[in-house]
């Protein structure tokens, strides 16, 4: 049984712009499944289209199988939600900030004092709960938002890049609370990151999202053995015969992709040590110099550079959207 389906979905804002191309997946219920790509390749797009934030300009999408056009109340009833940007109150504590969230998911009375108090012992927040969350560090901040995603017990729980600026150690413990609860509540939890290690770590699949488009879909583990025994990465110079190098590469048996970011050259194959001696014979021959070379396993990294062409980027170049707005959107929505 699915908990989340979709069907051509698609985003076009007035600009122009297609965020979302025609995406298809679904995701198990149960299933911890990965969004995977660099800032503005439709990630949190998709997230806001399932969570009935914004509408889609095509395709369909059915969340615990309700339909996010016209069962938008029931979708919203079935989900958790914790965006990016933290927006708890800090000058509420860490209880009063649980109790706000209660109210405005009309959680009973009789179970409201009971349901905090199990998720503060869940996140490890009990001895903090009296105090202003404005002395909480960045994680605990984030493993108060994630309690406060889980008061009505959703079927479903989005995480949008729910590590976003905190440091390895924290992030990692965030980690462990995210495991924790799937384990804990068996609920189907979808998250966006551009964090490889975080994917790595979390998802038992990964969708690779590159340009609005879904490039590739399946568990870490397959999508690194798809890549076979071994990467090997060149440092070239400059050189008019590098292009002819290149070429020559790719006959030799064994390799599977090459790849090229200017100077870098990336070749995947089954049999690194025995590839790399033919190359260095091969660059002196067409006089191309070798700065550097290595020879590495397979990680999520080189997935999606063998699937985009690209390292996985950071650029800024879509306008980011107001969290703080649609947070305060989705709980009107609620209430």
């Amino acid at each position: 049984m699915y908990s989340i389906q979709t069907k051509k979905l698609k985003k076009i804002y007035k600009s122009g712009t297609v965020a979302v191309d025609e995406i298809s997946f679904d995701v198990e219920e149960g299933e911890i499944f990965g969004f995977l790509g660099p800032n503005g390749a439709g990630k949190s797009t998709t997230m806001m289209i399932l969570t009935t934030l914004l509408k889609p300009s095509g395709g369909q999408a059915f969340v615990s199988g309700f339909d996010i056009t016209t069962q938008q109340k029931n979708v919203r009833q079935s989900i958790g939600y914790v965006q990016q940007d933290v927006t708890i109150d800090e000058y509420l504590t860490g209880r009063e900030n649980l109790l706000l969230q209660a109210r405005l998911n009309h959680i009973p009375k009789n179970l409201i004092s009971s349901r905090i108090d199990d998720l503060l012992n869940l996140v490890e927040l009990n001895e903090k709960a009296d105090d202003p969350t404005i002395t909480y560090s960045g994680g605990m901040r984030k493993r108060l938002e994630i309690a406060g995603g889980l008061l009505h017990r959703p079927k479903v729980l989005f995480l949008d890049e729910p590590t976003v600026g905190l440091d390895i150690q924290t992030r990692q413990k965030i980690w462990e609370y995210i495991k924790k609860i799937h384990t804990e509540y068996k609920m189907t939890i979808f998250l966006t990151t551009h964090y490889m290690e975080e994917a790595d770590k979390l998802c038992g699949r990964i969708g690779i999202i590159d340009n609005g488009k879904i490039q590739t879909i399946d568990s870490p583990s397959n999508l690194k053995n798809t890549l076979g025994g071994g990467i090997i990465t060149l440092i070239v110079d400059d050189s008019p015969s590098k292009n002819d190098l290149i070429s020559k590469i790719k006959q030799i048996q064994f390799i599977q992709d090459v790849t090229i970011t200017e100077n870098k050259i990336t070749i995947f194959t089954s049999k690194g040590t025995d590839v790399a001696p033919l190359i260095f014979s091969m660059s002196s021959n067409f006089g191309v110099t070798i700065r550097s070379i290595s020879i590495t396993q397979p990680t999520l990294d080189d997935v999606f550079l063998s699937f985009t062409g690209h390292d996985l980027r950071d650029d800024n170049t879509k306008k980011s959207y107001d969290r703080r707005k649609e947070y305060r959107k989705i709980q009107r929505m609620k209430s």
